[in-house]
């Protein structure tokens, strides 16, 4: 199996099946030089993802923005309130209070991405909470954010 085929299956698998559809044929791979493991992969030297220690994608608002392209991936997303938006864009914690709408693909630990109402990714971060605790919690983190539209220097690259 090759490196395209790892992470086409992992992505299907973590975000929904179908969503590694919109990734391009020339995707680029980093190797760890002790294991040989891919560490990273992106597009035309903008990197999408890295893989993380327990098996997931810690994916960059470039990666969520290719995959906001596939539909079901809005599973994967949240939308704050108004009055939100510029917090989490400068790469604040997202709460409970201020969750408007969830994708039923939230689970605790899942890679989220914090998108406005017109479809725009403001900020990408790991889920705090579940589905089913998002609505009774007042004063809890939803969302950790790594980082926001705002909070990046330059852009990453590969």
């Amino acid at each position: 199996m090759n490196s395209t085929e790892k992470i086409t299956f992992h992505i299907d698998a973590l975000f929904g099946k179908g969503v590694s559809n919109v990734l391009p044929k020339d995707v680029a791979f980093t190797y760890s030089k002790k294991t040989g493991r891919i560490k990273s992969f992106g597009i035309k030297d903008k990197l999408v993802g890295t893989l993380r220690s327990d098996g997931g994608i810690a994916l960059t608002i470039f990666g969520a923005s290719v995959f906001l392209n596939y539909s079901t991936f809005k599973e994967n997303c949240m939308i704050p309130i108004e009055d939100a938006l510029p917090f989490v864009s400068e790469g604040r914690s997202l709460f409970c209070k201020h969750v408007q709408w969830y994708g039923k693909n939230i689970n605790i630990g899942s890679e989220v991405a914090v998108i406005d109402k017109s479809n725009t990714v403001l900020a990408v971060g790991k889920s705090v909470v579940s589905q089913s605790q998002l609505d009774g919690r007042i004063g809890d983190v939803a969302v950790k954010i790594r980082e926001g539209i705002k909070s990046r220097g330059e852009q990453q690259n590969l």
